[in-house]
């Protein structure tokens, strides 16, 4: 039997993969990633995206401006919402550990994505760092899209289930491999397994034992494998859990 993995989240346009994109996703189909979804980040990185996206047919899109970001504006965005290879709104948040831009900036740019997603009902992919009661906030006043998805989840248990509460995914990167990382394993066993997902966010956060290495989407089967370890389930019921719930999460990849 052929295990099937979606990677949830990736950048394979980013200069510090060790491939170009093309090469990076060839990598990953024979490894058994079987879909994958670029993020973007801002109105560049979007268009990069779509660009990559229209030329696999296994790939998919998102239109997001990156929090680090939100004090550039949303200018430009809007107008990839309608493009046929878009499957989600984000990444987009809030992140207070780096503050490189302004709170009130960000929790601004937040809320217009999500009203973005609300509008289209498109899903939300969230980025939260050291924001977590700000981030609860500001979903609770604009609304939290049906299809919300907290990606690269790292919280706790008491987190997860606030998340869960809003009927929103969890998806684990490689941090969960990562030594010092027992809260977000916590988070990742206790998880329903109807909210769980997995990525890579490559090039960043390889899981053990390729720390330190750029990620690549070929190495989701390692997260995955770890995560199904947490949990005390098989490698393969955790790709099926989780490659439903990717196509549920993000229906736009599930023809």
């Amino acid at each position: 039997m052929t295990i099937a993995w979606v990677d949830t989240h990736c950048h394979v346009y980013d200069d510090k993969m060790d491939s170009n994109d093309t090469v990076s996703i060839a990598q990953a189909r024979e490894a058994g990633v079987q879909k994958m979804i670029v993020i973007g980040t801002d109105l560049d990185t979007t268009r990069s995206a779509l660009e990559i996206a229209s030329r696999h047919d296994d790939v998919w899109a998102t239109v997001g401006l990156h929090p680090h970001d939100a004090k550039n504006g949303l200018d430009g965005l809007a107008e990839l919402i309608d493009h046929p290879k878009v499957v989600g709104i984000g990444e987009c948040g809030l992140d207070y550990y780096y503050d490189h831009s302004d709170r009130n900036a960000q929790r601004e740019i937040f809320a217009a994505q999500i009203a973005w997603a609300n509008e289209r009902d498109l899903p939300l992919v969230i980025h939260t760092r050291s924001a977590w009661d700000d981030t609860f906030d500001v979903l609770d006043a604009c609304g939290t899209p049906r299809r919300t998805i907290f990606h690269c989840f790292t919280g706790d248990v008491d987190e997860a289930r606030k998340c869960v509460d809003r009927g929103a995914y969890l998806s684990f990167s490689g941090i969960v491999t990562f030594k010092n990382a027992n809260d977000i394993r916590r988070a990742a066993a206790w998880c329903p397994s109807d909210r769980l997902l997995v990525e890579t966010d490559a090039p960043f956060l390889a899981p053990v034992p390729h720390r330190g290495k750029p990620n690549t989407p070929a190495l989701v089967p390692v997260v995955g494998a770890f995560v199904a370890e947490v949990r005390s389930i098989g490698v393969e019921e955790c790709a099926e859990i989780t490659t439903r719930n990717a196509c549920l999460a993000f229906p736009g990849i599930a023809s």
